[in-house]
């Protein structure tokens, strides 16, 4: 059972919220400091990365001790009612090529699961200092606000689907609106949650890049889905690398219709 959304969980969240935020500055202190005859800075992004887990994994293990933090070939094991049915999953850098190129679409996820069930989700990005959060099962935000997905009924010109690089080597679309790609799953995922965007299809993610976005899709109305129409479940994924199929974060309402809008290239 998940643990009731008391005095604990809020200042689980209240950790989570001021520590997020500060690995942002952290991450702030190399953005912009790519060595400018490079396109691609990737020892940049690779000290910058190592610093982000390093910082992350102390805080925790000062402030919980006995809390697991997710690692890439962790599997999750039984049920515990100790401190260590808690594990924190970190994303250092989503948006790495928007990161090295200096465009400020990238941030970085912070989610807690109690006994496999998540409980908190956070995507915070520092150039431009939206924080996406939500507590599982309640309201999704922006800061203070709170988001949910589009309601305006029907897909239309005016409707966008956010897509990853490469989509249309695998789809045709039909898509009636805009078809962009902003080079940023998780602030594609959070700008479908926020009404932004009808519906998101993103490709080759892993469990640490979809945790938390999970939990703000979910809490603002909207869902991962498999690209055949069922649900997608992260955990199935746990240990495993990354998905290796294309998903779609979208309003159940609009999903049919996203879906009948692609056609897999021959």
């Amino acid at each position: 059972m998940a643990m009731e959304h008391g005095d604990g969980l809020e200042a689980l969240t209240r950790f989570a919220t001021e520590l997020i935020r500060h690995l942002g500055e952290e991450a702030l202190s190399f953005y912009g400091n790519r060595r400018t005859h490079l396109k691609f800075d990737d020892e940049l992004v690779t000290q910058a990365e190592i610093r982000l887990l390093d910082m992350f994994e102390t805080r925790i293990q000062n402030q919980f001790p006995a809390h697991q933090v997710y690692k890439n070939s962790q599997e999750i094991k039984a049920y515990t009612h100790g401190a260590e049915k808690f594990l924190w999953v970190f994303d250092a850098i989503d948006g790495v090529s928007n990161f090295q190129a200096g465009i400020p679409i990238w941030g970085m996820s912070i989610a807690l699961l109690e006994n496999f069930w998540p409980i908190f989700g956070a995507f915070y990005m520092p150039a431009t200092g939206d924080l996406f959060h939500a507590v599982g099962n309640q309201q999704a935000y922006l800061g203070k606000k709170i988001i949910r997905i589009s309601d305006q009924g029907s897909l239309n010109n005016e409707s966008l689907l956010l897509t990853y690089s490469r989509f249309h080597h695998r789809y045709r679309a039909f898509f009636p609106g805009k078809i962009r790609n902003l080079g940023c799953t998780s602030a594609h995922i959070c700008y479908v949650a926020m009404g932004s965007a009808e519906g998101a299809v993103v490709f080759n993610e892993s469990y640490q890049d979809l945790a938390a976005v999970g939990v703000i899709i979910e809490a603002a109305g909207g869902k991962i889905y498999q690209m055949d129409g069922n649900p997608f479940y992260l955990n199935d994924h746990v240990g495993r690398g990354r998905v290796d199929a294309p998903l779609i974060a979208a309003s159940p309402e609009y999903l049919n219709q996203v879906l009948e809008s692609l056609q897999e290239a021959a």
